[in-house]
């Protein structure tokens, strides 16, 4: 795990954990929820890892971090077809070959859920 990463998923477990903390209402955090889309470069391992790091002596400490994984799919504009890229982010419609494409989903970076206690 290089420097740079490390450094990409700690702040966003900081960002993760400032958004909880606000919504918990003082209550403490079982578990948090949260999609992450194939086109957003995190790495789950190293976001799971940054996740234990950064709860210790917060309302969130010995919470889990629940990450769903969202697709990147995309949408040709020419054909009318969807693609799910699998494993790199190449642009293009499998079906025809066009690069007229919009992304449908795999952008998403979001905090969907909190388990707190009562």
């Amino acid at each position: 795990m290089g420097r740079l990463g490390l450094m990409h998923e700690l702040s966003l477990c900081q960002s993760i954990l400032a958004i909880a903390s606000k919504n918990s209402g003082g209550r403490r955090v079982r578990s948090v929820e949260i999609d992450v889309g194939h086109l957003r470069q995190v790495v789950p391992e190293t976001l799971l890892s940054c996740w234990e790091l950064t709860t210790p002596g917060t309302p969130l400490e010995s919470s889990t971090l629940q990450i769903r994984h969202i697709p990147a799919v995309i949408q040709c504009g020419s054909c009318g077809q969807e693609t799910t890229l699998e494993d790199s982010p190449i642009l293009v419609c499998e079906f025809c070959g066009s690069q007229d494409v919009t992304i449908v989903s795999g952008e998403e970076f979001m905090v969907c859920a909190l388990q707190v206690e009562d």
